[in-house]
């Protein structure tokens, strides 16, 4: 019991008296400056996996998927805007992004061992691949998605009957992007369950 409190006082004099040399005051703005430092250095990591240029900067995403997202609505357009790869697969808020950012570590996994390094590899995972992308979104329900696109601000009477009804059915029913959007941006690989098949 002595020892613990000799431990206990022994802790509270550093917290009094952290250094011979430098005061507290010192300490605790080097410490706040550090901080600054470090968090400006982790965001402009972060922010530069986010980029286009790094996302295809592996030949097996330039190579397969990047190719087929250059024939998609979201790479041309009539009015110019041009959702690149972070916008669909990285969450916008700060939590969601770092989960994903983690998640992603399976994918430089990937890459060091060469699981999807020729076209034939890709093409024989494009379904585990695909499946487990649809599961994440259905489970954010479509969150990407929904920070460009918002079922109630859709202008109805500029769509087609046959989408117009789908959204109208999709609101009532609370589905999500991704249950009736899976072939937007990339092809759709083979072997698909036909629930799988709708767009």
């Amino acid at each position: 019991m002595a020892d613990s409190k000799g431990l206990i006082g022994r802790c509270w004099q550093a917290l009094r008296h952290p250094s011979a040399k430098y005061s507290l005051l010192t300490l605790l703005v080097a410490g706040f400056i550090g901080g600054v430092v470090f968090w400006g250095g982790f965001n402009t990591v972060v922010e530069a996996t986010n980029t286009e240029a790094f996302c295809i900067g592996c030949h097996e995403m330039r190579d397969n998927v990047y190719e087929e997202y250059k024939k998609t609505i979201h790479y041309s357009n009539r009015t110019g805007v041009r959702a690149v790869c972070s916008d669909c697969h990285v969450p916008k808020e700060w939590g969601p992004k770092m989960l994903r950012k983690i998640q992603a570590s399976r994918e430089l996994y990937g890459k060091v061992t060469g699981t999807v390094d020729t076209r034939e590899k890709f093409e024989a995972k494009r379904l585990q691949l695909a499946e487990r992308e649809w599961k994440r979104m259905k489970a954010n329900n479509s969150l990407e998605c929904r920070n460009c696109h918002s079922l109630v601000s859709m202008d109805s009477e500029k769509q087609k009957q046959r989408a117009r009804k789908q959204h109208e059915l999709a609101m009532k029913g609370g589905d999500a992007c991704i249950d009736c959007h899976k072939g937007i941006a990339h092809q759709k690989p083979q072997g698909m369950k036909e629930d799988d098949e709708d767009e």
